[in-house]
């Protein structure tokens, strides 16, 4: 990583604070994720098969929203809950809790287990005891947006008891790369409104370059067909994994994903597409414990977190084959999110930048090295023009994972079935084989 001062060495949300718990006070977000019944049920699940780390055990739930999973807890047996929330939500939690205690009420099994705290957990006015098992909800689009694993793992440090549990414990990333013509000649075609030279008398086309900009620096959300990647995500299919239990706020910061992809079909690459796994291991020292697992993958059941995908300005053109190198880079800014660097190239020759040095488009890049050109000396024009021929192999971007644009063109349908790779301009090698076989096709 890089030894220069960045926002990630001294982060902050709270400019970002009030809209956030804003929107997290309404009911209607709150209905929406609780009816996410992929990620309620998974919830319920992991609680409820695994109460040995919840029966007569002190626990608190961060960010708790609507309060579900520390009402689960309950059900497993909690002895406390301390419910954390820092929105106006606490409040309609404080109802339903006091609700416990009328006379005949439903929820009694509430009465005296849920103590509501309106704080952000990082709040030195939050008085809570160590506790033998902390549940959040702390996941955003990516598994990182939003920034909340930080109080997650804060709360770690503060108010875990050694050997405690965590629900979740993991979280694993997946990249792979995608192909989709329609999102990239849409994307083109709202650039494009800014190339007019005669809108109204006036004159638009500066602002083109501004608008392709924006519009390609925008992260899709969206569920998307699964058969529209090129490979299977990242380096072995294993992901980049965060362990909660261990992982640090620097190394939650910033940090880089490893790209390797071997292509299996040769197309045209618009970008990357990424989503994450969670997985409760509940006690993993007891034979007792039933892991859970949920996937926010495209061939996965739908959750509202759906998938995220960065595109390229340019495709890359790519074969059935061919491996595909580079990284994404991850740090935080103040918005509640990361800016995203990628960087991938395809075929054997070529290095990778460095994604800790300071961010440069491609085509500042080639701009200087063509100013340089004028006066260097042969043998570094010569390099200088294999650099330029590694440029068509070669794709680079940056995002900000909060600005986010959606397409909701991808519904899944019986038909998914009949869908074909050439149907989706992906096709395959003349011998299938050659795709997993290890052979390599050099640019």
């Amino acid at each position: 990583m890089s030894t220069q001062p960045s926002f990630a060495d001294n982060p902050s949300n709270e400019s970002r604070d009030p809209a956030y718990f804003g929107y997290y006070a309404m009911l209607q977000h709150q209905q929406n994720m609780l009816q996410d019944t992929v990620r309620t049920s998974t919830y319920r699940n992991a609680i409820l098969l695994n109460t040995e780390c919840f029966e007569d055990k002190l626990v608190m739930d961060v960010g708790a929203g609507s309060g579900i999973l520390s009402y689960f807890a309950v059900q497993a047996g909690a002895k406390k809950v301390y419910a954390v929330e820092a929105s106006d939500m606490a409040l309609k939690m404080k109802k339903l809790v006091k609700a416990a205690s009328l006379p005949n009420a439903k929820n009694d099994f509430l009465k005296d287990r849920v103590e509501v705290i309106q704080a952000k957990i990082e709040d030195p006015s939050v008085k809570a005891p160590k506790v033998d098992t902390i549940i959040s909800e702390p996941i955003g689009v990516l598994l990182v947006h939003e920034r909340m694993i930080e109080s997650f793992i804060y709360a770690r440090d503060t108010f875990l008891k050694p050997g405690g549990h965590l629900f979740p414990n993991k979280g694993t990333m997946y990249l792979a790369p995608f192909t989709d013509a329609l999102l990239f000649t849409e994307t083109m075609g709202k650039a494009r409104f800014w190339e007019q030279t005669t809108f109204h008398g006036v004159d638009l086309s500066p602002l083109y370059p501004d608008a392709k900009a924006e519009m390609f620096g925008m992260p899709v959300v969206g569920h998307f067909d699964p058969k529209s990647l090129l490979a299977t995500p990242t380096s072995d299919a294993e992901g980049y994994e965060m362990d909660f239990s261990t992982i640090t706020m620097k190394e939650l910061r910033d940090f880089v994903v490893p790209i390797s992809w071997k292509a299996q079909y040769t197309g045209l690459m618009h970008g990357v597409a990424g989503w994450f796994d969670l997985l409760f291991s509940g006690n993993t020292e007891s034979e007792a414990s039933q892991p859970v697992e949920m996937s926010t993958g495209p061939s996965a059941e739908k959750t509202h977190w759906q998938q995220v995908r960065f595109m390229f300005r340019e495709p890359l053109a790519v074969n059935a084959g061919q491996t595909i190198r580079g990284w994404m880079h991850c740090v935080v800014n103040d918005m509640r999110s990361y800016t995203v660097d990628i960087e991938v190239i395809a075929g054997q020759y070529g290095e990778l930048s460095d994604p800790s040095q300071p961010f440069e488009p491609l085509l500042e890049q080639q701009t200087k090295r063509q100013g340089h050109a004028r006066t260097s000396e042969p043998e570094e024009q010569e390099e200088e023009e294999e650099e330029d021929d590694l440029q068509f192999s070669r794709r680079r971007g940056r995002w900000e994972l909060h600005e986010q644009s959606y397409n909701y063109s991808y519904t899944g349908s019986a038909n998914d079935m009949l869908t074909k790779p050439e149907h989706l301009c992906m096709y395959e090698p003349e011998n299938v084989d050659d795709a997993y076989g290890g052979i390599t096709y050099t640019v």
